[in-house]
């Protein structure tokens, strides 16, 4: 397994070295570079346990050369060994500077995440760390030449490595077995971060999970639905949805956030509902489960595909629904109702670089409520405080908490430059949520309004060492799954509701499994499919189907 120099044509000199050779160097460079973070967990988890560690890293290390090894193949393995280390070298980018877990929902998002919202994570940080631990390493790869032997040669060789290499991994994992197993399942994210192995496993759960997927039929839901009473007055019902993006409820002052984050809202007579839970940490979960019949505990990717939504049944009750855009898509929540990809624009006002400020989902707002004639709801999905470049999502004027992060490189500011830049774009939402409110009280004359906002997920700047969301629910901390919930009832909305009930039934746990019962209740929709137990206001209304 020696290296050797020949010289070919010219003063150019490459390298040749055998199959198996290779393949080892290059999962020992995997097991040492692309897992800072896995070390970094194993160092705290196993503190004190020299030998548990040594023989951890032993046998991972066998692992993965049998693993390398098995893919020592003529014509395959110096693409396998580039695909490898490019995979690695950026997924650890975001386990180690995020705290990311590359799980099969962050996965998805990846795929459906827009160039803008991509351009943002490719900081100058990550292409100089690419070019490192992905690049370099590639054109070594490529640099050398590859002795191959004959095909049973090469068996043979390849067996006398791999089978050996099986065999010390199984002992060093079975010597401490009870330790590896007992850590695994209380730490479960701790072998979720093993790179490239983990995201691997991930990419294939996700390639099963598309494929499987394809060709659905959508089943009808809530075909009864009717609108059981109309108005005292006469006027149409209106309701509008704000779909938060990436809000903590922690960061909102009406929770008792210590920065003045809602100065607007707390000046507005509305419901806030400090203990709501979302249904996932990423837009591609929450979103479809929030506007479906399903309980978190129920919801999965493929029944929110199958099923039809919120927006259906309230179709079906012959109210008009529309759905307007300022993030990355409605993830197939509106695919049967009006929608708008504000987001793609390109309005000069407010957008940029293919990102547009939440203001141009109030550019539309007066118009659409001077024209409403029947019984409408519309959503309208943030762009909210979508990271790292919180920096974008507010106008100079929001920018009230300084100094702001004013980068996407988090390495470049202080944890409290990015909470200021975090905290305006949350001072920004307020904003908007309560500019909505204001044109919905304008005209309380001619229609009966009401308005419901609730973020998707949450989001963490530092603690725990984690940045962003999107990590699996089981470990994700409460920053990214204790969403704010903001409800706000005109007039004659609030005639059917009883303040005090209202008040007490607030501080009570919600979640995003209330969304679609409770607005169907706010509609005066009854259906086989509205729960009444899950509407929020079902408790507090008097009258007939509450």
């Amino acid at each position: 397994m020696s290296i050797a120099l020949n010289r070919s044509q010219g003063l150019w000199f490459r390298p040749q070295i055998g199959s198996v050779t290779l393949s080892a160097l290059v999962a020992i460079f995997l097991i040492a570079t692309a897992n800072a973070t896995f070390w970094g967990k194993a160092a705290v988890l196993l503190e004190g346990q020299t030998v548990t560690m040594i023989y951890l890293a032993f046998g991972l290390t066998c692992a993965f050369i049998a693993l390398c090894v098995s893919f020592s193949v003529k014509y395959l393995i110096k693409p396998f060994l580039i695909t490898l280390l490019v995979f690695s070298a950026s997924t650890s980018w975001f386990m180690d500077s995020y705290g990311a877990i590359i799980d099969v929902n962050m996965l998805q998002s990846t795929i459906d995440t827009t160039n803008a919202e991509a351009g943002h994570l490719m900081t100058p940080a990550y292409l100089w760390h690419m070019f490192l631990f992905g690049v370099v390493p590639s054109l070594l790869v490529i640099w050398v030449r590859i002795k191959h032997r004959t095909y049973l040669q090469k068996i043979k060789w390849n067996m006398a490595v791999i089978i050996p290499a099986v065999i010390f991994f199984a002992v060093a994992a079975l010597s401490h077995a009870s330790t590896y197993l007992s850590l695994g399942r209380e730490h479960r994210d701790w072998f979720a971060t093993l790179n490239p192995v983990a995201p691997i496993v991930n990419v294939v759960k996700l390639a099963i999970r598309t494929t499987s997927n394809q060709n659905i039929v959508v089943q009808p839901l809530g075909t009864d639905a009717r609108v059981y009473s109309a108005t005292a007055s006469g006027k149409p019902r209106v309701t509008i949805i704000i779909a938060g993006e990436t809000a903590r409820a922690e960061s909102f002052s009406l929770g008792g956030y210590g920065q003045m984050t809602n100065p607007e809202l707390s000046k507005q007579d509305i419901t806030y509902f400090p203990q709501t839970s979302s249904c996932g940490t990423i837009t591609e979960v929450s979103l479809p489960c929030m506007f479906s019949v399903y309980t978190r505990k129920e919801y999965t990717h493929r029944k929110g595909l199958e099923t039809e939504n919120l927006l259906d049944v309230l179709g079906h009750a012959g109210i008009k629904t529309e759905w307007w855009d300022n993030n990355t898509g409605d993830k197939k929540v509106a695919s049967r109702t009006a929608y708008q990809p504000l987001f793609k624009s390109g309005n000069p006002t407010y957008c940029k670089d293919g990102e547009c400020l939440d203001s141009i989902l109030l550019d539309q707002i007066d118009n659409w409520l001077d024209n409403v004639k029947s019984d409408s709801v519309l959503v309208i999905h943030q762009l909210g405080s979508h990271g790292p470049a919180y920096y974008l999502r507010y106008p100079e004027e929001f920018r009230r908490f300084t100094p702001d992060c004013r980068t996407s490189e988090f390495a470049k500011c202080t944890r409290q430059e990015i909470i200021n830049s975090y905290d305006n774009t949350i001072l920004y939402t307020d904003h908007i949520i309560s500019t909505v409110i204001d044109k919905l009280k304008a005209r309380e004359s001619r229609i009966s309004p009401s308005m419901i906002y609730m973020s998707d997920h949450g989001e963490s700047t530092g603690e725990y060492g984690l940045y962003l969301h999107g990590a699996p629910y089981f470990m994700a901390p409460t920053q990214q799954t204790h969403v704010p919930f903001v409800l706000w009832l005109g007039q004659e909305a609030k005639t059917e509701i009883d303040a005090k009930c209202l008040a007490t039934e607030a501080v009570k746990p919600h979640s995003h499994d209330n969304l679609f019962h409770t607005v169907l209740g706010m509609m005066h929709v009854e259906t086989t499919v509205r729960d009444k137990t899950l509407d929020t206001l079902a408790p507090c209304r008097s009258g007939q189907s509450s």
